[in-house]
């Protein structure tokens, strides 16, 4: 059974900085797309980046160049290095993993980010 635990949230002030890290287990990552989600309140769950075991990335626009996603497949461990963060950043985000043969999809708990104007 796969599963994901985030941490790195917290609340920092407009134009800070986090590092958010997703550690996996019951998998091994390079067989998994890792990405982060994030979901506002009141707000639908959306993508904010992924990551193929190959070290493709994808970004949604509202965080490129802000945002970087990264892997340790020798730590099993997903990153998301934030920077000039913004109030509309706040979220609870996710960590997901899609397995590249059998498609099964896992999720973590999540874990609050919120930004002070």
């Amino acid at each position: 059974q796969v599963q994901l635990v985030e941490s790195g949230g917290g609340l920092v002030q407009a134009g800070g900085s986090l590092r958010l890290s997703c550690a996996a287990s019951g998998t091994i990552l390079t067989y998994n797309v890792m990405g982060w989600y994030r979901q506002a309140p009141g707000k639908q769950r959306e993508m904010v980046a992924t990551i193929t075991s190959g070290g493709s990335t994808n970004y949604a626009d509202s965080v490129k160049d802000r945002f970087t996603i990264s892997r340790d497949n020798n730590e099993n461990t997903v990153y998301l290095q934030m920077s000039s963060l913004k109030p509309e950043d706040t979220a609870v985000y996710y960590c997901n993993s899609v397995h590249v043969y059998n498609r099964r999809s896992s999720w973590g708990q999540g874990t609050q980010v919120t930004v002070s104007s």
